[in-house]
C-alpha cells in the first residue's frame, strides 16, 4: 500500500522548534523527489521545501534560513527541521512524493502561538 505518514506537528511557542517526519511505504523512496507543503487557513497550499533523489534541496523564499529538509533513504523518511518558528508558520504541513506520480500524506497541524 502506497502511503506517506507525517508526524511531529503540534503546538509550539514563537521562537521554538519542531521536526516533522514523513515515513513512506509502498514506493521506492530513494528515487522520489520529496517535498513539504503547507496550507494555512484561507490560503492556498504552498511549497515549503523539496529534496531530490540526489539530495539537492530547494526552499521557498525566506524559509531556507529557518527550515531545513533532509532525507534518510535507509529509513524511507524525509524530515523538516523548523527553527525560530513564527505565528505565520501556523498551517497544516503536508508531505509529497513525486516521481511519475504525485503522492500526498494526510497532513500534520503545526500551531505557533503563545
Amino acid at each position: 500500500q502506497v502511503q506517506l505518514v507525517e508526524s511531529g506537528g503540534g503546538l509550539v511557542q514563537p521562537g521554538g522548534s519542531l521536526r516533522l517526519s514523513c515515513a513512506a511505504s509502498g514506493i521506492t523512496f530513494s528515487i522520489y523527489t520529496m517535498s513539504w507543503y503547507r496550507q494555512a487557513p484561507g490560503k492556498e497550499r504552498e511549497l515549503v521545501a523539496s529534496i531530490t533523489s540526489g539530495g539537492t534541496t530547494n526552499y521557498a523564499d525566506s524559509l531556507n534560513t529557518r527550515f531545513s529538509i533532509s532525507r534518510d533513504n535507509a529509513k524511507n523518511t524525509v524530515y523538516l527541521q523548523m527553527n525560530s518558528l513564527k505565528p505565520e508558520d501556523t498551517a497544516v504541513y503536508y508531505c509529497n512524493g513525486a516521481r511519475l506520480r504525485s503522492i500526498w500524506g494526510q497532513g500534520t497541524q503545526v500551531t505557533v502561538s503563545s
